[in-house]
């Protein structure tokens, strides 16, 4: 991920009803969700929902499967991921140990999202 991507992604991030289809994206896990039952959880009308979860699709942040008729939306926790490691790539002037309370809390013990 580069800054102009990271940029895009915190934009994208930056409008209230946005935000709360990425956060309800990532509570849904690997079950995701329909745009239909996101908009009745959000009370936001369907054509809205469609031009936020395309923003957000667009930032990387989220990914799709179609369903037969449907489409079911899901958190991309690789997009998610990159955007996390970007944000510490330099963690610190380069003790990454100091960081290591905010890397486990985004992908678990012993991992290590930054390359080195």
């Amino acid at each position: 991920m580069d800054t102009n991507e990271a940029t895009i992604a915190f934009s994208a991030l930056s409008q209230p009803t946005r935000l709360d289809v990425f956060r309800l994206l990532i509570k849904a896990g690997t079950d995701g969700l329909l745009s239909g039952e996101m908009g009745q959880m959000l009370d936001v009308k369907q054509n809205t929902m469609s031009t936020n979860l395309n923003i957000l699709l667009r930032a990387g942040l989220i990914r799709n499967e179609r369903e037969g008729r449907s489409v079911r939306y899901f958190a991309d926790m690789e997009g998610i991921g990159a955007l996390v490691s970007f944000l510490l790539e330099d963690c610190c002037g380069g003790n990454a140990e100091q960081c290591a309370p905010i890397i486990e809390a985004t992908c678990g013990p012993g991992c290590t999202p930054i390359p080195s």
